[in-house]
């Protein structure tokens, strides 16, 4: 049995990243000893093998948050487009009543008034706390203290002392935002659902479309580089990653993809919009052995080895793979050492 009826060269396709334990039946040792040298080979090193890739992506503050009128009336301000609208202070005013930003998670649902209870009542009063307004407890329980601390802010607004909260004339979010556009001008008359303006964050973001195949890519909290238009790179870090389901349109197809957000410690200077390119890392080995992809063979009892090289001949020995990345593969198992010999199968 020739060496040719015992392995095929393997033109491997793997998910980066993938390992598997090999389990091979090997020629027997005098078919070993017949086995010539190959004519071309490769050297065993270790090394750090490190799986990057790097997408296009957007250099931005993020997708816009849309808000709707909840009231009737007409517009009489609005903030200006790239304007930076902070707590407490009004989005928009409709008839000359403000509707005001205040930070949280939770949308502002339903009226509160004394003796309400939950966690929207906690977040309101963090805020009316935040915005330096006392003689009342934070907790999650409208107290007649609490309706006196409201009738003092309302007066500060120009609105209606009723002691109670309106959820119109609040809109919540993160933190500050920043008006992206606006869909109505001063003298509109709206009606509930009116689209009036679009905010997004304050800080500078960038963000990139990936396959649902690259999963493996986005994962929150994990460090990438950012090469803006001018060249410079700048480090980031991945702050979020949404699931997207586009429903199917036409002769389009539905599609599932994902959105990733990412952060700046220190936004780029001078840009607000631009075309970047995005470096993800989805794994590092530190000081393993590797070949090339290529050195691998897929052997005919199954699973992959490598053909050793010692002086004039070769000799196959089971490689068990870890991680794929340029062009590399992780590779360990008997006979199998940092300065090995390797044949590259033509």
């Amino acid at each position: 049995m020739s060496r040719r009826t015992v392995y095929a060269a393997a033109a491997v396709a793997l998910t980066a990243g993938a390992a598997a334990a090999v389990v091979v039946a090997l020629p027997d040792a005098q078919e070993q000893a017949e086995a010539s040298a190959p004519a071309a080979t490769a050297v065993v090193k270790k090394e750090t093998l490190v799986d990057t890739e790097t997408t296009d992506g957007e250099l931005g503050y993020g997708d816009p948050t849309a808000h709707a009128c909840r009231v009737s009336g007409t517009v009489t301000a609005l903030a200006a487009e790239g304007a930076t609208v902070t707590r407490g202070k009004a989005l928009y005013r409709i008839d000359d009543d403000p509707v005001v930003l205040l930070y949280g998670s939770l949308p502002a649902y339903r009226t509160l008034s004394s003796g309400d209870t939950g966690r929207d009542v906690k977040q309101f009063e963090q805020n009316l706390w935040a915005l330096g307004y006392r003689g009342f407890t934070v907790d999650r329980t409208y107290s007649s203290a609490t309706a006196s601390a409201v009738r003092d802010w309302q007066e500060d607004l120009g609105l209606a002392e009723t002691g109670t909260v309106d959820p119109a004339r609040i809109v919540y979010a993160s933190g500050a935002v920043r008006v992206d556009s606006r869909a109505a001008e001063p003298g509109d008359v709206v009606q509930p659902g009116t689209d009036l303006l679009e905010t997004t964050g304050t800080g500078r973001v960038a963000t990139v479309e990936l396959d649902i195949s690259d999963q493996r890519l986005a994962r929150k909290g994990a460090a990438v580089r950012v090469t803006l238009p001018d060249g410079k790179e700048v480090a980031g870090t991945i702050k979020g990653v949404e699931t997207v389901v586009t429903p199917a349109e036409g002769q389009q197809e539905a599609s599932t993809s994902l959105s990733v957000t990412i952060g700046f410690a220190r936004a780029p200077a001078g840009l607000d919009q631009a075309s970047v390119s995005v470096e993800f890392t989805a794994a590092k080995r530190p000081g393993v052995l590797t070949v090339p992809v290529a050195a691998l063979l897929a052997l005919a009892e199954g699973g992959y080895g490598l053909e050793v090289v010692d002086g004039g001949a070769g000799s196959i020995t089971a490689a068990e793979t870890g991680l794929f990345a340029a062009g590399r593969v992780e590779v360990s198992g008997g006979g199998i050492a940092a300065g090995t010999t390797v044949g590259m199968p033509s």
